[in-house]
């Protein structure tokens, strides 16, 4: 489905990157995988196929870095074909009045330059047929108490899909957003466990599941599935297009 494609993947260490990672190899692509931690990246890598997967240390936050990651997969493969914005940070998690004026600033740079500039810079180096994804989240399709700073962002990202995808579709190159329900993975673990305080202590894991009505948590896996439609030809009429991934949660 993949065969031979590029596909570079930021926040590729953490556990929906991985995923993806591995479903994308296991269809043939070549993987670039892109996060902060140079260990975690080669943890990563020792899981897949050698020669299948290049690692880039990298803060998508940065424009000298960006264009650095994006400069090295082309040195190795010669092009791009998919770009997974998957980097992602929490930020802080309070009530509004003892939010720091700087919450917004930490997270968006992540989520919202960061992703601004792996395409800005990945741009260059598509061709027709190529996919954009931005993995966004259901916190970029409704409000939640104290998490100002993520759904902020989340939201933004919307934004930016849209707008790219207008721009780009004459090129050929598709844009997309995937909306993670909540997930199984530290990740979210540490949301819940930060929003629990806000709820008067009760156990937010617990709330989300009985809000989900499959009931549970999604699995890294089951988005990586969504990534991989995204990504192939499975979805060559679909750009500007908001993929909930969420067992219910927003219906």
């Amino acid at each position: 489905m993949l065969q031979d494609k590029v596909c570079v993947i930021t926040g590729g260490s953490g556990s929906i990157g991985l995923a993806t990672a591995r479903l994308f190899v296991e269809q043939g692509a070549n993987v670039v995988l892109v996060d902060l931690s140079e260990e975690s990246l080669a943890a990563a890598a020792a899981t897949l196929p050698e020669g299948k997967v290049l690692t880039c240390a990298a803060d998508v936050g940065d424009a000298a870095q960006t264009r650095a990651f994006v400069d090295a997969t082309v040195a190795r493969w010669g092009r791009i074909d998919v770009l997974f914005c998957n980097a992602g940070n929490s930020g802080v998690i309070g009530g509004i009045e003892d939010y720091p004026d700087d919450g917004l600033d930490v997270v968006f740079r992540v989520h919202v330059r960061g992703a601004f500039l792996s395409c800005k810079y990945a741009l260059a180096h598509m061709s027709s047929g190529g996919s954009i994804i931005i993995n966004s989240s259901v916190a970029g399709l409704g409000g939640s108490p104290g998490i100002y700073a993520y759904c902020t962002a989340k939201h933004a990202q919307i934004g930016l899909m849209r707008s790219l995808a207008k721009e780009l579709a004459g090129k050929g190159i598709r844009v997309n957003s995937l909306h993670p329900g909540p997930i199984d993975n530290a990740f979210q673990t540490h949301i819940e466990d930060s929003f629990s305080p806000l709820i008067g202590g009760a156990d937010a894991t617990a709330l989300m599941n009985s809000s989900i009505p499959l009931g549970r948590h999604g699995k890294p896996e089951e988005i990586a599935k969504s990534a991989l439609y995204l990504a192939s030809d499975m979805s060559s009429f679909t750009t500007g297009s908001m993929l909930v991934t969420d067992g219910g949660f927003t219906a």
